[in-house]
């Protein structure tokens, strides 16, 4: 059984170990370290090496979302776990365009946090299931306000599937593989989907992916 190495960022040492001691109740997974602030979670996501890092989003010294940014920019290989008492989208986007994989409320992290770290493990992302409902009720919201038709029926059925494997973290290179398809064709599939959804990034179009339901 491939074990996954993890590392904990959060300032209140009582809520650490009690997802310390959840995690190393699963066999699979290892905390191999841990941090009190975000600087430190630097620090260690640096020196040990994790496939996953779970972060506080709001922590002294450098918060969860400059952390994420810090840690994915040296190892892109490291999958970050942003917990957030917050559930609007601002923070959501901010910590997807940090480089967060998986964004969980903190009242739901006992709940979640095991599928979480695994999911991201893979190159999946994952929201807490409030989460995924503020989205969505959210975007239909603007969308009755806009008497607007969703977009997503003009996509094809071959544009449905690159939105998907993007939005579960796929690179260009792995969907041509798996679909069987040219790396420009690919690419040509990626702008389309965009342009069709109004969409400007990989953030905006994983958020979109968690509205309608196409990823969890």
């Amino acid at each position: 059984m491939k074990t996954i190495r993890i590392i904990l960022a959060d300032d209140h040492t009582v809520i650490r170990s009690g997802l310390k001691l959840l995690l190393e109740r699963q066999p699979d997974l290892q905390v191999v370290g841990e941090a009190a602030n975000g600087r430190q979670a630097v620090d260690s996501a640096a020196a040990l090496e994790p496939q996953v890092a779970v972060l506080d989003i709001a922590m002294p010294q450098m918060n969860g979302i400059e952390a994420t940014r810090q840690i994915v920019a040296r190892n892109p290989a490291v999958s970050v776990v942003i917990l957030s008492m917050h559930s609007d989208e601002g923070y959501v986007m901010r910590a997807l365009q940090a480089g967060a994989k998986a964004y969980l409320l903190k009242d739901s992290a006992e709940a979640d946090l095991i599928r979480a770290v695994r999911a991201v493990s893979e190159g999946k992302s994952f929201f807490s299931p409030a989460v995924s409902r503020m989205l969505l009720e959210d975007y239909m919201r603007q969308m009755q306000q806009k008497g607007a038709s969703d977009s997503y029926e003009l996509l094809t059925s071959r544009e449905r599937e690159v939105l998907q494997l993007i939005a579960e973290g796929k690179s260009n290179k792995e969907i041509a593989t798996l679909l069987n398809l040219s790396l420009h064709t690919v690419e040509t599939h990626r702008t389309r989907v965009l342009q069709k959804l109004n969409l400007h990034s990989v953030p905006e179009l994983i958020l979109y992916a968690v509205r309608k339901g196409i990823i969890s």
